[in-house]
């Protein structure tokens, strides 16, 4: 047995090669680089036994990255503790420019040894599974959008404007199909864009409905039901919402969620000058811009319209109450900070704050049953 019981050991994962240190337990062990293993199971694996042979405890950690989440449930299965680290928060000395392999699991060991690296929350293998089906249909509907924007720059050199007021609507679709184009040519790349359009239409419904057919089965699927309760929130962005945050039930209050959104405002104070920026975009983006769209519907009157009915029923009474209690206040906080001169953008992300903060209650009261019925 070695001197130190305990070691802290870092991965730098690639494709094919990780990169391997450890930093052993005390203010004054040592840290070295073990050196580079194959990125296998078998190659983990051995590894890892290896090192449980030397030291009573270990604990491992890696950045989050393409390489996923399988070495952290490899970890895990064979019973140690592993932290998947958030990049953006690793501190970084400013006058570091040299970046390899070995300085950076040199690094990530001597941090994981400090306490100072901050985890990820790692979905389980379904929550992953409904994420990437969530993130699929973000991908056609991307690619929906920039197959539409080659049609209206292709109009639009050619002098045609549509006349209505909404775009890509069945009578603008009808005006685009009746379109005379001077040249054969012209006309042969307008229909293959106009064919391109609509099999990313049929590409994005197919997606919208697996993840419909997919819901049920999740676990988060009366979390779904309850959210949809709120106004501007439907089976889709309420799915994608909690497929990028996960189980809300970490978050201790309603503010580390929207600290966690980066929908609250950052902070430059020095002495007694206290100075506020523009809100701190931290955390997950997809989240935070579906969040931010369905706030726009807090503009108008408080309401529930004909194809809300539903879905409001279906939730807990509980859940219901909350969802009208958002629809009054959030409504009247966008009339009180429209009058008070703020431009729209700004206000609709001050909803979509307090909207998170809804959402961590409506989560709260779906979460309290089903402890109680435990």
């Amino acid at each position: 047995m070695a001197d130190h019981s305990e070691a802290f050991v870092a991965f730098d994962t690639s494709k094919l090669r990780n990169a391997v240190a450890i930093a052993e337990g005390g203010r004054t062990g040592e840290i070295r680089f073990f050196g580079e293993i194959n990125n296998t199971d078998a190659a983990t694996s051995k590894l890892i036994k290896k090192l449980a042979a030397q030291y009573q405890r270990l604990t491992f950690c890696y950045e989050a990255g393409p390489t996923g989440y399988g070495l952290y449930r490899q970890i895990k299965a064979l019973g140690h503790d592993c932290m998947v680290v958030a990049p953006s928060l690793i501190p970084k000395k400013p006058g570091d420019r040299i970046k390899t392999n070995r300085r950076d699991a040199l690094n990530l060991a001597k941090l994981l040894r400090a306490g100072d690296l901050t985890a990820v929350w790692v979905p389980d293998p379904h929550h992953e599974a409904m994420r990437d089906l969530v993130r699929a249909r973000e991908a056609a509907v991307d690619d929906l959008k920039s197959k539409r924007q080659q049609i209206s720059s292709l109009l639009l050199r050619l002098g045609l404007h549509y006349p209505g007021k909404k775009t890509w609507t069945r009578a603008h679709m009808v005006w685009l199909v009746s379109q005379k184009l001077a040249y054969r040519e012209q006309r042969i790349a307008f229909e293959e864009m106009l064919l391109a359009v609509r099999h990313a239409q049929e590409r994005v419904a197919r997606l919208e409905q697996a993840i419909t057919a997919a819901v049920p089965d999740w676990s988060l699927a009366k979390v779904v039901t309850a959210v949809m309760a709120l106004r501007g929130l439907d089976l889709i962005s309420a799915t994608i919402f909690l497929t990028e945050i996960g189980d809300l039930s970490r978050f201790a209050s309603p503010r580390q969620l929207m600290a966690y959104l980066g929908l609250v405002p950052g902070e430059q104070s020095t002495g007694e000058t206290v100075r506020r920026t523009g809100i701190t975009k931290a955390g997950n983006r997809r989240a935070r811009r579906i969040l931010v769209e369905c706030s726009w519907s807090y503009r108008h009157p408080p309401r529930i319209g004909k194809k809300k009915l539903d879905k409001v029923a279906a939730a807990p009474q509980a859940v219901q109450e909350i969802a009208w209690k958002a629809q009054a206040r959030l409504a009247a906080r966008y009339r009180a900070l429209t009058r008070n001169g703020k431009r729209h953008t700004v206000v609709v992300t001050a909803i979509a704050r307090e909207l998170s903060g809804f959402i961590w209650a409506v989560n709260r009261a779906v979460a309290a049953p089903l402890t109680s019925g435990k």
